[in-house]
């Protein structure tokens, strides 16, 4: 019960290491940035309407949970664990 536990709320799964060379931490640490600057974009994109034409205020919960999860992309990039994992899908929930 306690290894799963740990696997569920504390489990690192991978961690970028500068030093690593190998092409899926290069890739996986760039795409993660990447995304992260892409929902970055769409929460100002949503904003940027809301604030343009304010017909629904929920365009701010939108935006805001964009925000979040762009958020949560970059630090993704650095590392991936079971916590962060729980915290994108509450933002993917909201």
């Amino acid at each position: 019960m306690n290894d799963l536990t740990s696997i569920l709320f504390r489990k690192v799964w991978w961690q970028y290491d500068v030093t690593d060379t190998s092409w899926f931490s290069i890739v996986y640490h760039w795409f993660k940035i990447a995304e992260g600057v892409a929902w970055v974009v769409f929460a100002i994109l949503v904003l940027m309407r809301f604030l343009q034409h304010r017909k629904s205020k929920l365009e701010l919960w939108y935006a805001f949970t964009f925000l979040l999860f762009g958020i949560t992309d970059f630090r993704e990039a650095w590392q991936q664990s079971s916590p962060l994992i729980w915290i994108k899908l509450l933002i993917l929930i909201a």
